[in-house]
């Protein structure tokens, strides 16, 4: 998935024509179907987790949502970003955790159950937690409705996932037979979503681009480290603060350009930050899951 967005977004960028033909205005319907495939692989035991060791998930979602939006608040300051990037950096940091970070917690070796648990719950916290936060971190910046991305949040975030659990529970057969694919579809979708946003910013990025990568990757970055940090100080198992770690640095971020594009579309390059972190989390979440493993050995 890196390798393929990775791909995308480069050739985007040198060639923006290249992906003109996907708009804008289909990242909603896109972002949707992604949360249909979250939806159609939840099952009523990835649940248990919540119930039956709820404290570890409440750590982890509090993590989740204090964490990064206070550091892409501050990033934002310290390195003057134009209001159109702030933004887009805070919309990141306020967005629950991707779902490609439970397959990097697996390949870390991180606890599996947790990770999914975070995902699930901290997905179905974001209607209301991510247009409050957003609302105190960048209201100062451009009024922010939060009923109304409270709204877009439920329709292209909670809804999918409902349909695609009903349909899970309806027809296990079927869906275990395509839960294998959905991955796969995921990558392809994500893809085609930051190559729609770098397309249209092409010339954005190649002015701005060296600075919000670089907040880009630091916001990612410290936000892993702060995430094992919290539950070392809390003296939670190794396996625990790595689903920890890369629930907290890994961000929905196609639901971050998804909200710029819906809420913020005066203000363009706001979906930059989301597209530079799709990519950016995925290679930097390989290498952290690699670190982790190997630390784990020793």
């Amino acid at each position: 998935m890196a390798v393929l967005v990775l791909l995308v977004a480069v050739v985007s960028l040198i060639e923006p024509m290249s992906f003109s033909w996907v708009k804008t205005g289909y990242i909603n319907w896109m972002l949707g179907l992604i949360m249909l495939g979250m939806g159609v692989t939840l099952k009523p035991v990835d649940f248990k987790i919540v119930f039956s060791h709820p404290k570890n998930v409440i750590i982890g979602c509090c993590a989740q949502f204090t964490i990064m939006p206070l550091l892409a608040w501050v990033l934002s300051k310290v390195f003057q970003l134009p209001p159109e990037l702030a933004i887009g950096v805070i919309l990141v940091g306020c967005c629950p955790g991707g779902t490609a970070s439970n397959v990097i917690t697996y390949l870390a070796k991180g606890d599996l159950a947790l990770s999914v648990g975070m995902t699930a719950v901290s997905t179905i916290l974001a209607p209301l937690l991510t247009p409050v936060i957003c609302w105190l971190f960048a209201g100062t910046l451009i009024e922010v409705n939060i009923l109304d991305m409270f709204i877009s949040i439920f329709q292209v975030v909670i809804v999918p996932i409902i349909i695609g659990f009903i349909v899970q529970m309806a027809f296990p057969k079927y869906t275990e037979k395509i839960a294998d694919v959905l991955p796969a579809l995921s990558s392809v979708v994500i893809a085609l979503i930051v190559g729609a946003v770098v397309s249209v910013n092409a010339e954005s990025l190649r002015s701005v681009g060296v600075l919000v990568l670089f907040v880009v990757m630091l916001h990612n970055c410290c936000g892993f480290l702060c995430g094992f940090c919290i539950g070392r100080l809390l003296h939670l198992p190794h396996e625990k603060c790595v689903a920890i770690s890369i629930e907290v640095g890994m961000q929905n971020s196609g639901l971050a350009c998804s909200l710029a594009q819906q809420h913020f579309s005066a203000l363009q390059a706001a979906t930059v930050p989301g597209a530079i972190f799709s990519v950016w989390h995925n290679i930097s979440g390989s290498l952290f899951a690699k670190l982790y493993s190997m630390y784990r050995k020793e």
